[in-house]
């Protein structure tokens, strides 16, 4: 069995006249009775009753007819998604994050590009910048966002803001009111970022630190910074965090004094493939820079 003669089939179904049908298809309508013939033949089943003053279908034909016009619609729906992938708006995008990237810009971004991707699939996943960079190498992920500098001849990289940093502290146990005070901080329990998962974000703490004349007391790590903010308001000790997390963080539990003494900035950066020149990345890169701190 062949498309073309489910479609002579279809075209006799609508007209129930095998002239009209033949005229609609542009053969002749002698072909058009033995492609229906070999139809039947191949089906085992007569669709229609034929004889000189009309043709009708019979209850097999009209089932059959219902359920090859479904074949049809469904098959026009496989084209247009297949038609979609072949144009790259369609199939999967991998998008890879940071924890200290505030958590609502990411959804905004899934919707935005669900709204204008909708057959896309999209993925997100929680890696260190490490990790991201070795991914994108890989083509594991479509677009990564990462904080500190990057070195890779396979990876194209831009700037999306620069992050400066606060101190994050329990408001029922620590009393703290500007910056200047921040030295006095000196005997307190410090929570920080694994030196292993993110080693230039460590050493930019102990920087900052030693900045106020101290080194930190460094109890407790975590690599998640969301981890890091909930052991804070635990009581477990203070942290220093980027400063778009202590922005958008409204826990009445937390206080935060941003560090504006000192001149140091984590770049926060987007990262795609060099080989990637997909609609949908651009498009996802152009609308995370509108949000440009």
């Amino acid at each position: 069995m062949e498309l073309r003669h489910l479609k002579y089939f279809l075209a006799v179904a609508e007209e129930l006249n095998f002239t009209k049908a033949a005229e609609k298809l542009f053969i002749s309508q002698p072909p058009l009775s033995r492609q229906i013939i070999e139809l039947e033949e191949e089906i085992q089943a007569r669709l229609f009753i034929r004889n000189n003053k009309k043709v009708e279908l019979t209850e097999a034909g009209k089932y059959f007819e219902k359920e090859v016009r479904e074949l049809f619609q469904h098959l026009e729906r496989i084209t247009i998604k297949t038609q979609k992938i072949a144009e790259n708006v369609s199939g999967e995008f991998r998008i890879a994050y940071i924890s200290s990237i505030y958590s609502s810009v990411i959804s905004e971004l899934i919707q935005h590009l669900k709204a204008e991707y909708p057959y896309v699939n999209f993925k997100l996943f929680e890696v260190s910048t490490t990790k991201q960079i070795s991914a994108l190498e890989q083509g594991k992920i479509d677009l990564g966002i990462i904080r500190s500098p990057i070195k890779s001849p396979k990876i194209n990289s831009q700037l999306w803001f620069q992050d400066g940093f606060s101190v994050v502290y329990n408001k029922g146990l620590i009393q703290i009111n500007s910056e200047k005070e921040i030295p006095n901080l000196k005997d307190e329990t410090f929570i920080f970022f694994n030196k292993d998962y993110a080693p230039h974000y460590h050493e930019v703490l102990l920087e900052l630190c030693a900045f106020y004349g101290f080194t930190p007391k460094v109890v407790h790590e975590s690599n998640n910074i969301n981890s890091i903010v909930q052991l804070v308001k635990n009581g477990l000790g203070i942290s220093i965090v980027p400063s778009n997390i202590a922005k958008n963080n409204k826990d009445p539990e937390i206080g935060f004094i941003e560090l504006k003494k000192v001149n140091l900035y984590t770049d926060v950066s987007l990262i795609t493939s060099k080989e990637d020149d997909s609609e949908i990345t651009k498009s996802a890169v152009e609308f995370l820079l509108q949000f440009k701190k």
